[in-house]
């Protein structure tokens, strides 16, 4: 089993890999996250994005598996099942989701509102898709799963679980108007997902496994977003590198072989946190109108700034990445000079080349590579003897410096705008 993940914090173009990937594999698989990821896909003219399925969706012959370790919208997924239907998909035949991944219920999204609202000016910029309650729910030990819905006594457990919520939604003092509109849609949602393929996943997997079939585990947000790994408490609730496919699938660690790391040629953020490169000038601007940078699930803009040279190499580490594939190189296009951050500097004026715990906790200082940049359209391309002599070295730079090979360059939104090298 293969893994494919985002280095950064997250928005890599995790989703167009996987579809240029997907015809090598028999099976794709979500193994965390929920409707906070948006993976966008570009092909034949129409952008897709999709938020719980898998992105080999679009593929008829391949597998596409929904993880124990995701949890899942019942509204949402029925509106996106049903937004493929123009597409002549057999959801009922490439797609399965396993028993034991949690469902997100009304109430955990009015939780997310009341817990960022109560946060004041230290929000960290969640979604409000409901993700963090129902992951708080699940390590509780008192959320509800895919298989509950299949018991008879699934509304009782359900009733259950939103008196506890509504406790602590008092505690906030925040409104329950909505809960009933909100229940309706559920509800409808509930009995369309009964009608889905619901299974022990794991033993889907690792009998695929066994058979010699080939998986790729598909990641949703990025490393840096990670629970334990990440820049807490601006993170994500799920485990967000290569182990997370290891416990959101049910699979061995041995299992692994390849470990596709996706970044962006730059970097980006939604939402609060630590972000060293971040720019605030008219480059900043310029880099997220000319990458679209506004949130593909929340339609915020990103935050942008030059890559991250010391946040790559930490992530790179805490996953074992084999292999490195770069994004939107076309969104430098428009710059004669590139800046690569390769150190920080402390407040006490100390030079680091790693992201250490105190990141988090202290403003430091970027110390930037400065290179010329290529400042040419790359639309049409479609080899890498054809890329300019500057986007070469760029890319020559980092791979020296990562120590990982970059096997696949992006340099554009569709599926022949990449670059294998």
């Amino acid at each position: 089993m293969d893994v494919l993940l985002g280095l950064q914090w997250g928005d890599e173009g995790k989703g167009k890999i996987v579809d240029v990937l997907a015809p090598e594999y028999e099976i794709v698989a979500r193994f965390q996250g929920g409707p906070n990821a948006g993976h966008t896909l570009e092909f034949d003219g129409i952008k897709h994005v999709l938020h719980q399925i898998p992105s080999g969706i679009f593929r008829s012959q391949i597998l596409n598996i929904i993880g124990n370790g995701v949890v899942l919208d019942p509204i949402v997924l029925k509106r996106e099942i049903e937004g493929l239907g123009k597409f002549s998909i057999d959801y009922m035949k490439n797609l399965v989701i396993s028993k034991k991944a949690t469902i997100i219920i009304p109430t955990h999204k009015l939780l997310d509102a009341a817990y960022e609202q109560s946060k004041g000016d230290k929000k960290i910029g969640s979604t409000l898709k409901g993700i963090g309650p129902t992951y708080q729910d699940k390590i509780g030990r008192s959320a509800l799963r895919v298989g509950d819905i299949l018991a008879n006594d699934f509304k009782e457990k359900y009733n259950t679980l939103v008196e506890k919520h509504k406790t602590t939604l008092s505690f906030h003092q925040y409104p329950l108007d909505a809960l009933a509109e909100m229940e309706e849609q559920f509800f409808a949602a509930i009995e369309f997902f009964k009608t889905l393929n619901l299974i022990d996943s794991e033993y889907v997997v690792n009998d695929a496994l066994e058979s010699n079939k080939r998986i790729l585990a598909e990641g949703a947000q990025g490393s840096l977003l990670d629970v334990d790994f990440g820049s807490y408490p601006f993170v994500t609730s799920s485990s967000t590198m290569a182990a997370g496919a290891c416990t959101g699938l049910g699979v061995a660690p041995s299992k692994i072989g390849e470990v596709f790391g996706i970044f962006k040629a730059y970097c980006t953020r939604v939402g609060s946190g630590p972000f060293p490169t971040e720019l605030f000038d008219k480059t900043g601007e310029d880099m997220r109108k000319e990458g679209n940078e506004f949130g593909s699930t929340t339609g915020r803009p990103r935050r942008c700034g030059w890559l991250d040279l010391p946040a790559l190499k930490y992530s790179i580490m805490i996953n074992g990445v084999t292999q490195l594939f770069m994004m939107k190189a076309d969104v430098l296009n428009i710059f004669k000079e590139i800046e690569i951050c390769t150190h920080y500097e402390l407040p006490n004026g100390e030079k680091i080349d790693r992201l250490s715990f105190e990141i988090s906790e202290s403003e430091v200082k970027p110390i930037y590579k400065v290179m010329k940049g290529w400042n040419c359209s790359l639309e049409n391309v479609r080899s890498y003897e054809e890329f300019p002599d500057e986007l070469k070295a760029y890319v020559d730079y980092l791979e020296s410096e990562l120590k990982v090979p970059i096997k696949l360059i992006s340099v554009g939104p569709d599926r022949t705008q990449t670059i294998q090298r």
